[in-house]
C-alpha cells in the first residue's frame, strides 16, 4: 500500500466573504497520478495555489510527507500554475539556466530534464517560436529542476492539440516510475480518465468525491451527479 505524499485537512479559502475553497481534505498517496477534477470555477486552481504556497489558506491544515507543511517544503515540490514562465527571447536551455542559477543546480541537471520532457534537441530555437505543447514541456522541466517529490500541473493540457495532449499524457503517466508524485487538475474528464490513478472532483468549492477511478463509462456519471448535487445546494442556499 502506498504512503501518503500529501494531505490537506478542512482546507478553506475564503475571499472577502465567497468561500472558493470549503473545508477539502485530500490524501494523495506517493507514486501516483492523483487527478482533480472539476468544472471551470470550481476552485481547483485556488486549492492548487495554497498546495505551492502561492495563497495562504483562511483555515485548515496541509501535511507534506507526514509533517505540518512550511515554505521550506517547497523545496521539493515542482509546479506549473497558468502560464509557463518562459522567457521567449532565450532557448529552452537558457531558459532552464536562469532557474538552475537560483537554485544552485549544476548544467547536468539541465540536460537530464530537457531529455525527460523530450526537448533536448531544441538547440538554438527561442521558446518564442515553441508550439504551446513545447512551452508546456519547458514549463514543466523548470518544475523539474529541483528534483521534486510532489508535480502539480494546473489543467496542463489547455489549448493543446491532439498530439500535445497525448504526448504530456504519456509523460505524466511516467512520472511515479520516477519516484514524482503528480496531482494533475483538468475539467476535462476522458483526460484524467486516461491519466490518473486516484481522483478528487470539486464542484463550487466542495470535495464530491475521492478515490479510485470508477469503472470504464462510470466517471462522467459520477461526475455530473457531484457537479449536479452541489448546483442544487447554491440554488437553495
Amino acid at each position: 500500500m502506498n504512503h501518503t505524499i500529501l494531505e490537506t485537512q478542512t482546507l478553506t479559502k475564503t475571499f472577502r466573504s465567497q468561500e472558493a475553497v470549503k473545508n477539502i481534505s485530500l490524501c494523495v498517496p506517493e507514486n501516483c497520478v492523483y487527478g482533480l477534477l472539476g468544472p471551470n470555477g470550481a476552485g481547483k486552481s485556488t486549492l492548487l495555489k495554497m498546495i505551492t504556497g502561492i495563497l495562504r489558506p483562511t483555515s485548515g491544515q496541509i501535511r507534506f510527507q507526514g509533517h505540518p507543511w512550511s515554505r521550506r517544503d517547497l523545496a521539493e515540490i515542482g509546479a506549473l500554475i497558468e502560464t509557463p514562465p518562459v522567457y521567449e527571447n532565450l532557448t529552452a536551455w537558457e531558459n532552464l539556466k536562469v532557474r538552475a542559477i537560483i537554485l544552485g543546480v549544476p548544467d547536468e541537471r539541465i540536460e537530464e530534464v530537457l531529455d525527460q520532457v523530450d526537448l533536448k534537441d531544441t538547440g538554438k530555437k527561442k521558446a518564442g517560436e515553441f508550439s504551446l505543447g513545447m512551452k508546456q514541456r519547458l514549463g514543466i522541466a523548470i518544475a523539474l529542476l529541483n528534483r521534486p517529490k510532489l508535480l502539480v500541473l494546473d489543467e496542463p493540457v489547455n489549448g493543446l492539440d491532439p498530439i500535445g495532449i497525448q504526448d504530456l499524457r504519456q509523460m505524466i503517466r511516467r512520472f511515479p516510475e520516477q519516484g514524482i508524485t503528480v496531482i494533475v487538475s483538468s475539467h476535462i474528464l476522458s483526460e484524467i480518465e486516461q491519466t490518473a490513478d486516484y481522483i478528487g472532483i470539486i464542484a463550487g468549492g466542495t470535495l464530491g468525491y475521492q478515490g479510485g477511478m470508477p469503472k470504464k463509462n462510470h466517471l462522467e456519471e459520477l461526475f455530473m451527479k457531484i457537479a449536479m448535487e452541489q448546483a442544487g445546494r447554491e440554488r437553495h442556499a
